[in-house]
């Protein structure tokens, strides 16, 4: 850290959409400089800390595609409480593997998986008021709010959590290595 940086804890949030989950691994194999940051920076909601709660927070590290109606809330409200907004990965991004069911109709899906395919016992689709519905489409996060940073790769690498982190603490734009 350079003497510029900000003597203030900057706080994080983390979420995840339709992914893996392979997005906050690659934020925890920061490792021992994830130990140094701790000084800096303070995790507000995320699966890391438990904390289910939107609360305002300087970056929101946002992993997944957005697949259905809970995704888009979820979505919406954490970009309400985050400064700056970062797609992490590839399907936030471009909607990655998620995406891939892109090319299929949802609906034929649906007949498919729950009306006549194999091992089918009682033919019905869910239709719960719990469950989100499928969105037609996997869509990236950058079509329904506007993202600040994008970290690539499936998954990104550390040293761009690093990079990142780093120059909003020094106040700075970060400059990420090319894949």
């Amino acid at each position: 850290m350079s003497q510029a940086t900000s003597t203030r804890k900057i706080r994080v949030a983390t979420c995840s959409l339709a992914g893996c989950f392979g997005c906050h691994m690659s934020l925890l194999d920061m490792d021992e400089t994830l130990a140094s940051l701790v000084e800096h920076i303070e995790f507000r909601r995320s699966p890391l800390t438990d904390i289910k709660a939107h609360e305002p927070c300087d970056i929101g590290l946002i992993e997944g595609g957005l697949c259905n109606t809970e995704n888009a809330e979820t979505l919406h409200e954490f970009r309400k409480h985050c400064r700056i907004q970062v797609a992490v990965g590839a399907c936030a991004i471009n909607g990655g593997v998620p995406a891939m069911r892109n090319a299929l109709n949802v609906r034929q899906c649906l007949e498919e998986s729950y009306l006549s395919g194999v091992g089918v016992v009682c033919p019905q689709i869910p239709d719960d008021p719990e469950l989100p519905r499928l969105l037609e489409k996997v869509m990236p996060l950058h079509q329904a709010v506007q993202i600040d940073y994008f970290l690539a790769g499936c998954p990104p690498p550390a040293a761009a959590f690093v990079e990142l982190i780093t120059a909003i603490l020094e106040q700075r734009e970060p400059h990420f290595a090319p894949p």
